[in-house]
């Protein structure tokens, strides 16, 4: 799928893979991979400053964890994280409600 078709969506896309419990960046960029069947191939040199970004707005937290010699970054939820994907998720239903009722507009139109 194309770069720019993820753009203006990645801040939920991030928060809902956090929604189960902590993660590293690479395993955020696998658990959206996953559950878009392989459509959604996050970049890192996108993913990772979004992820900052998100901490500075406080809905994120992160701590260094050790694995092995390997340190990770691990990510994880805030009570205004888990609001602002709240807020996602309703923005997104909103938005491709009026989307469909555009494109596919016999969609909506009982027979």
């Amino acid at each position: 799928m194309r770069t720019d078709a993820v753009r203006g969506h990645l801040d939920g896309l991030l928060l809902s893979a956090l929604e189960d419990g902590p993660l590293h960046g690479y395993a955020i960029i696998t658990a959206v991979q996953e559950r878009s069947d392989g459509v959604l191939e996050l970049r890192k040199g996108t993913v990772y400053p979004a992820l900052n970004r998100l901490e500075r707005l406080g809905l994120l937290r992160s701590d260094w964890q050790a694995l092995g010699e390997r340190r990770r970054r691990c990510y994880e939820l805030t009570d205004a994280g888990r609001r602002a994907l709240s807020d996602e998720r309703t923005a997104w239903r909103e938005f491709t409600a009026a989307i469909g009722s555009v494109l596919d507009p016999a969609a909506g139109v009982a027979t």
